[in-house]
């Protein structure tokens, strides 16, 4: 059995939504950009490890977001798996589609998005730290 053990917030402005997310709920902030390649990806990091809850990331919008009354604007959750190919494999199978394809997060893991059946992107995750 696979659980959720991130999310994703895309966001048009970095910077604003750093200071939102810290200003509303005391997030803190990690540069993770090396792991991902360069591009800009801020760890977020919600409480304590010792608490229930999970962490996530931030990252720029790739595309525009939805205009009001136009759809669900949301996170992006990514679950933990033992096997990323076998997962991918039951995903295709399935119906699932790749929306961006397995990469290293070099040193941490395996990671990839895929869209459901109904069109909702979601990640999967392999922790592999030979990953490169």
């Amino acid at each position: 059995m696979s659980r959720v053990v991130h999310f994703e917030i895309q966001v048009d402005d970095i910077e604003r939504a750093k200071a939102f997310y810290s200003a509303a709920f005391s997030w803190e902030f990690q540069d993770w950009s090396a792991a991902v390649g360069g591009a800009a990806y801020w760890g977020i990091v919600t409480g304590p490890e010792d608490q229930p809850g999970i962490n996530g990331g931030l990252l720029q919008r790739p595309a525009p977001a939805p205009a009001a009354h136009q759809g669900t604007n949301s996170y992006v959750c990514t679950l933990e798996v033992d096997d990323y190919d076998a997962t991918e494999a039951r995903i295709l199978e399935a119906g699932g589609l790749v929306a961006l394809p397995k990469m290293a997060l070099v040193g941490m893991a395996w990671q990839g998005y895929y869209l459901d059946t109904e069109g909702n992107t979601f990640g999967i995750h392999q922790p592999d730290p030979a990953a490169a």
